[in-house]
């Protein structure tokens, strides 16, 4: 039997309808149609089924365990409070009791079931939100720095992610019709998207927006980055331009490889639209639509050339790129603990364990976040390191909301004791994710307390090491940009990955390949070793590794070049 491709499912899917309404209605099974599977993607959903039970269905005779992942967009990663309780109950009304936050500032359910699918998206929607294209072959949730209260530049920031995320929405009104009950009207299937098309992008497409010297969001593992830069006032100037990132590779096929973005030029705010337009319109007219996996921006780029994709986006946009403004960035991490906004408000960052927000024995956190939502007056805001700010607080409820923190076991001693196991990310990987190899959000508290004595041993408590496990190569952790990160390759085997920098502007290395936790230890252990008695003022864990010339910079020309131009 011949299988449609991706390219053909969405030609003719009638603007991503498909036959969604009949399947979802379907008793017979708990799984859509492979195609409608394509489709539901760009609703904000994929299929999914419990890896863990697979065997013991098999042996029954019945068919998987089949659940989906729901996806919310939320550019900037912003919720109210009473948006909060909405998704808490949500969670505990049809998904898995927890909330996931990603490492796109935004929330995943899992474990809905088909027949309650549609309730939980018509939930999501009347707590003032959605989740289009949240998943899907288009523009996905944008980034943007974490605490926007915190001056006026950052809000200004925030205004941009959540503009260029209403910019970019497909044009169908296919989410309306299949999960909102909304009348078709006469053009339904027929609807004209002037960015998109009929065909919609090759692949995915991710955009972010940071403000240095904090580059939180990550911005060189972007399709598209805007780096805020700051005029004498104080304001907003304008923004540098980053095109080509990307975290996905798979193992063994040198033709698919991380790539950080490259910078250039710069942008006024009346031009930031145009130019994001332009990048992505090109990526859907020479992107490759047979090789999904050759089909992100970074591959385009490399096959044509960075001067060709430029001229071509110049032309689009009508105008010419300004040269790149100076920026400088000390890291991608998060600052946890309280900091003082601009007027007067504070915002508490706490770590969250892999982003898993549930209630765990001696560990309540999910029930502790719901009680501060019923007393808080400002606003949750998620980090791209799949933290939390709980910001907007007036200075008299601080102590109402450090007591409920340490009630309910979220102070950071509580959770994380090294900063490495604060800073670290983990991907889902199992039981859900289909292309997981081996295990990582359920790993990481684990393997974060097997390091604790080896930190413990050499001084490096305190050391701001960033630590990502990724179950596959594709990187939804970015772990190609962690100073140690660990890839699966088999249950209980992974990759070790030595060398990226604390800003976010270098890739790691390959430097162990399929080995054991065992293995993974005794070779990390020397290495703390010696990072701790050869370390210079104020050096991360992954430059020291470069000056110590015990790793290298990666071997693809292009990242090697773009590496050095950053650093520079």
């Amino acid at each position: 039997m011949t299988h449609p491709s991706v390219e053909d499912i969405k030609i003719n899917s009638r603007g991503l309808r498909g036959t969604l309404l009949e399947g979802l209605t379907d008793p017979v099974t708990g799984s859509l149609s492979e195609e409608d599977q394509r489709l539901v993607k760009f609703h904000g959903s994929y299929q999914q089924d419990d890896r863990d039970l697979r065997d013991e269905r098999r042996r029954q005779k019945l068919e998987p365990a089949h659940q989906f992942m729901i996806r919310v967009r939320a550019p900037g990663g912003v919720f109210t409070p009473a948006q909060w309780l909405k998704l808490d109950a949500i969670a505990t009304t049809w998904a898995n009791h927890s909330l996931r936050v990603t490492t796109r500032q935004t929330f995943q359910f899992h474990g809905v079931i088909k027949r309650e699918l549609k309730a939980t998206m018509q939930a999501i929607n009347a707590a003032a939100l959605d989740t289009i294209s949240a998943c899907g072959d288009v523009n996905r949730n944008v980034l943007g720095c974490s605490n926007p209260l915190q001056s006026r530049l950052h809000a200004q920031v925030y205004a941009w992610a959540q503009r260029l995320s209403a910019e970019f929405l497909p044009k169908t009104r296919a989410y309306y019709e299949i999960w909102l009950d909304q009348e078709k009207l006469a053009d339904s299937g027929q609807e004209e998207d002037p960015v998109y098309g009929k065909v919609y992008l090759p692949r995915k497409f991710k955009m972010a927006v940071a403000v240095p010297p904090i580059n939180d969001v990550d911005v060189f593992a972007n399709d598209f980055g805007l780096i805020a830069i700051v005029d004498e006032a104080g304001g907003l100037a304008g923004f540098n331009v980053a095109i080509g990132g990307g975290m996905g590779a798979s193992h063994g096929d040198p033709g698919t490889y991380p790539r950080l973005a490259n910078v250039i030029g710069f942008v006024a705010p009346e031009q930031a639209l145009a130019i994001a337009a332009a990048a992505l319109t090109v990526q859907r007219d020479h992107g490759d639509r047979v090789e999904r996996k050759h089909a992100r921006f970074k591959y385009t780029i490399d096959d044509h050339g960075l001067d060709f994709i430029v001229a071509q986006m110049e032309e689009r946009a009508g105008f010419r790129l300004q040269p790149a403004r100076p920026w400088h960035f000390d890291h991608n991490g998060d600052r946890f603990g309280w900091v003082e906004g601009d007027d007067g408000r504070w915002h508490l960052t706490l770590s969250l364990p892999t982003g898993r927000i549930a209630d765990r024995p001696g560990a309540p956190h999910l029930t502790g976040l719901r009680e501060i939502a019923r007393v808080h007056r400002g606003e949750f805001r998620l980090t791209a390191n799949q933290n939390l700010v709980i910001a907007g607080v007036p200075a008299g409820d601080r102590e109402r909301i450090d007591a409920l923190v340490r009630a309910h076991a979220l102070d950071q001693e509580n959770r994380a004791p090294t900063a490495l196991a604060r800073a670290s990310m983990a991907c889902v990987a199992l039981p859900t994710c289909a292309l997981a190899m081996a295990e990582a959000e359920r790993y990481l508290p684990d393997f974060n307390a097997r390091l604790e004595p080896l930190l413990d041993r050499h001084g490096l408590r305190e050391a701001p090491i960033l630590l990502r496990i990724s179950g596959c190569p594709n990187g939804c952790s970015r772990p190609y940009l962690g100073e140690i990160a660990l890839v699966g390759k088999a249950p209980g085997r992974y990759n070790l990955m030595l060398g990226a920098d604390h800003r976010g502007q270098r890739l790691n290395t390959l430097y162990r390949e399929n080995i054991s936790e065992s293995e993974i230890l005794d070779t990390l252990d020397p290495l703390f070793g010696r990072y701790a008695g050869e370390r210079e003022a104020g050096e991360g864990f992954g430059d020291f590794l470069h000056r110590a010339g015990i790793v290298e910079l990666p071997p693809y020309p292009t990242h090697r070049r773009i590496a050095l131009e950053l650093q520079a």
